[in-house]
């Protein structure tokens, strides 16, 4: 039997690093980390206990064929402390976003995507609305 501990990390492809940077560094405001100096570019950010970590490749994509926002395809969850200074932040910087209506998730969703696709939810509980 495998037993866990946490999730450590979600790793991601990126075809432009700067661009990428901006978005997780400036947009979605998270902690650049200092990255080993592996002979491929790419960038650690931290989330709690556990990080992100984009990976430069050119030729990426990501596991979703097209670009529309869909709650259903592949993505990774972030839990924010307040919904609404979310949704405004991400309105203040031009975020495409999609806001399900209706979950039986139990969270209040945003979901939104990095520059290469890449989706990403951010959410909190229902009951912290």
């Amino acid at each position: 039997m495998i037993q866990y501990h946490e999730l450590h990390h979600v790793s991601l492809t990126v075809t432009d690093l700067e661009r990428a940077k901006h978005f997780y560094s400036e947009i979605l405001c998270l902690k650049e980390l200092k990255r080993p100096a592996f002979d491929f570019p790419g960038a650690w950010y931290e989330i709690g206990n556990q990080q992100v970590h984009l990976i430069v490749l050119p030729t990426s994509q990501t596991i979703r064929q097209d670009k529309y926002l869909n709650s259903r395809k592949g993505h990774f969850a972030l839990r924010v402390k307040s919904y609404d200074e979310t949704l405004n932040w991400l309105k203040q910087h031009d975020v495409p976003m999609y806001q399900p209506q209706k979950s039986a998730s139990g969270f209040a969703q945003i979901f939104c995507a990095d520059p290469d696709g890449n989706l990403i939810e951010l959410n909190v509980d229902k009951r912290d609305l």
